[in-house]
């Protein structure tokens, strides 16, 4: 069998996961999943025209479906292999675009909490942190499996954070994004008993995942550690024949 034979099919190789990014304009500083320097792999990114992140997340990204069906399927037309988000109040969209797209989609953080909750001792629970507490609903919760009664606290009592993001700002003072986080963890912890994990929604949040992990002293999980896993998924690890030293990811 000739293996030196490419074969076709995609416009670009390389980069499996496909990114739908919120229109913004705020910044994106390493750990956001909007800067590309945050992966270990290559990934291919559409900005959705319209999706601001006050329309998504306060507004319900209300009339915004067909807008992300058809840059899902462009992204899929490109090459990704898998479609993520970046905004984990678009799990309303979770059936509607893997249906649309027949690749593997994850469009919330919020998905793991079933996993993440599986993972705990009896006797302890997820926590979610929100950029919005207010505006995530039940809806939201439910599209991706995740029971309704789980605890949330959300950053929009701080100065910074949510002011920025869903200001959409072009400044961010990230030390008062930073503590605006470890209040918001520190009062999920005080306000619900049994705290064993935290899971950030919002995917502007993973920056912050060290610092809020060794304030509250808990596991935190956020989009950064769920795409590293999903992608893990797309190109698994090749490690070459038995007894032969382990090669380092290509594309296949």
């Amino acid at each position: 069998m000739n293996d030196r034979i490419a074969h076709g099919g995609k416009a670009v190789y390389g980069a499996r996961l496909g990114i739908l990014m919120l229109e913004a304009r705020f910044p994106r500083i390493p750990g956001d999943m909007g800067h590309a320097g945050t992966w270990p792999f290559p990934v291919l990114y559409k900005v959705v025209g319209g999706a601001s992140p006050d329309r998504v997340v306060r507004q319900g990204a209300e009339g915004l479906l067909p807008a992300f069906l058809d840059a899902a399927a462009e992204l899929v037309r490109i090459g990704a292999d898998g479609i993520t988000t970046n905004c984990g109040f678009l799990s309303l969209y979770q059936r509607e675009i893997a249906a649309h797209v027949g690749v593997p989609v994850a469009t919330s953080s919020l998905m793991q909490v079933p996993a993440i909750q599986a993972l705990l001792p009896p006797g302890r629970r997820v926590g979610v942190l929100t950029i919005s507490a207010e505006s995530l609903t039940s809806r939201h919760l439910q599209a991706v499996g995740v029971d309704p009664s789980v605890p949330v606290a959300g950053t929009e009592g701080g100065r910074e954070f949510t002011r920025a993001i869903l200001g959409d700002e072009p400044t961010l003072d990230v030390a008062a994004a930073e503590a605006d986080l470890l209040e918001a963890g520190a009062r999920l912890m005080r306000d619900h008993d049994g705290i064993g994990a935290v899971l950030l929604e919002c995917t502007n949040m993973a920056p912050y995942a060290r610092a809020l992990r060794d304030h509250l002293g808990v596991p935190v999980f956020d989009i950064v550690s769920f795409m590293t896993w999903f992608h893990a998924g797309l190109a698994p690890r090749d490690f070459g024949p038995p007894g032969s030293a382990p090669r380092p990811w290509r594309e296949r």
